[in-house]
């Protein structure tokens, strides 16, 4: 038992912030050992967006780690919470989501999970399944569990209280549901990002309050996006989807920066702790690159989410573009008008979906970060040749020019 359970322990703390409370996720895994009984893990998301991204997938590989150690893996789809809108982190009330959208990204989030998990040791739960069936005198009880006063505690309503911006009564419901859905399950330990240290401890309260175990709190970093300081958004940017095509997905892999990589490595990769140790001291030592260590990690994540011929294919997409200076084949067209003599660089970026507005491609051009045919483009406007030219936006975005 000892070795089974220090194994367990460790994997359970690879990339963790924080365990409330240690000596409860000790207690519960021992049990789970002797007894056989895997144990409930609870990890929910309001399907607020149609896609994933890797940041959310930090929580589904901590999913994984229980999954590879026996438990069994509740992930939960906040279709009920989803139409409140979560208040964490938010300056302001969240507009909420349409049922019609709810359903729309629910449904993307179930194709998208078994990416990653083991279908056979995971149940995907709604929980407007129980928040549809409750009656209002079940709210009112759930609601005398909690008190404005411990509300308040929290830090992001504190800060809207004092700046007197409102507070919707339905936002401080939010946590309280999260938390009955602890209750619902049945959840053992619940994971979250650091974000959802508040709802998380609330659940174990309400646990508590109907008479449960609590459940044990483990808290997940929030994954830096692209630019190393933001965590991961789509509303910034800096995102990298999992249902990106695979040539973009390694194309942005690529981009992280040296330092961010092996954070990435820690909470993205399925290699061991010890392994990754090995590929970094290659990199101190001079004995390893790492751009090649980077490729590595971009073919992992890839093939994860596209398998591994795509995987192969973007890594020598990239190698041809970066390495050698070549163009893709399937790259997209533009077509002149016969009659045009002259073409504005920014209106083509733009009609091509190349940059979100015509002065983004006005910044790129000045910033020398475009060309034609290998030179750099100096104006706005250049002169229609008679054959094909291929424009070249940043590192990664390719347009063939054609005239009709």
């Amino acid at each position: 038992m000892e070795q089974d359970l220090k194994r367990a322990m460790e994997l359970i703390h690879r990339g963790t912030v924080k365990v409330l409370d240690e000596n409860e996720l000790e207690g519960k895994l021992k049990r789970a050992i002797k007894t056989g009984i895997p144990l409930r893990i609870k990890a929910g998301f309001d399907p607020t967006a149609p896609d994933l991204h890797l940041g959310h997938t930090v929580l589904i590989q901590k999913m994984k780690h229980f999954q590879d150690l026996g438990h069994r893996v509740m992930f939960l789809i906040g279709d009920f919470t989803g139409l409140i809108g979560d208040p964490s982190g938010k300056s302001e009330t969240r507009p909420p989501l349409t049922p019609q959208q709810v359903q729309e990204n629910a449904g993307t989030y179930k194709e998208q999970i078994f990416k990653i998990l083991d279908p056979e040791k995971t149940e995907v739960v709604f929980n407007s399944v129980w928040m549809q069936e409750i009656k209002s005198i079940d709210i009112i009880r759930l609601c005398a569990k909690h008190t404005v006063a411990r509300m308040l505690e929290r830090d992001d309503f504190k800060k809207r209280f004092q700046a007197q911006k409102p507070i919707g009564i339905h936002e401080f419901i939010y946590p309280l549901i999260q938390g009955y859905d602890s209750v619902a399950i049945k959840a053992d330990i619940e994971l979250g990002g650091t974000d959802q240290t508040f709802n998380l401890l609330v659940g174990r309260h309400i646990q508590k309050e109907y008479g449960q175990e609590p459940q044990v709190v483990i808290t997940m970093p929030l994954l830096e996006g692209l630019d190393g300081v933001w965590k991961m958004s789509k509303s910034l940017g800096n995102y990298i989807g999992i249902t990106e095509p695979p040539q973009d997905m390694f194309g942005k892999l690529m981009s992280v920066s040296d330092n961010l990589m092996f954070r990435y490595f820690e909470l993205l990769s399925s290699l061991e702790l010890d392994e990754i140790k090995v590929l970094k001291d290659g990199i101190d030592d001079g004995h390893l690159h790492p751009k090649d260590v980077k490729a590595r990690l971009a073919q992992e994540l890839v093939e994860r989410f596209h398998g591994a011929r795509a995987a192969g294919a973007a890594k020598a997409d990239f190698e041809a573009q970066f390495s050698r200076g070549e163009v893709p084949d399937d790259i997209p067209e533009f077509k002149l008008s016969p009659d045009e003599k002259t073409i504005y660089l920014p209106r083509v970026f733009k009609e091509a979906g190349l940059v979100a507005s015509t002065s983004d491609a006005r910044r790129l051009i000045k910033q020398g970060a475009v060309s034609i045919n290998g030179n750099k483009v100096q104006s706005e406007e250049i002169e229609v040749q008679a054959s094909q030219a291929v424009l070249k936006v940043g590192k990664r975005r390719f347009l063939r020019i054609m005239p009709l």
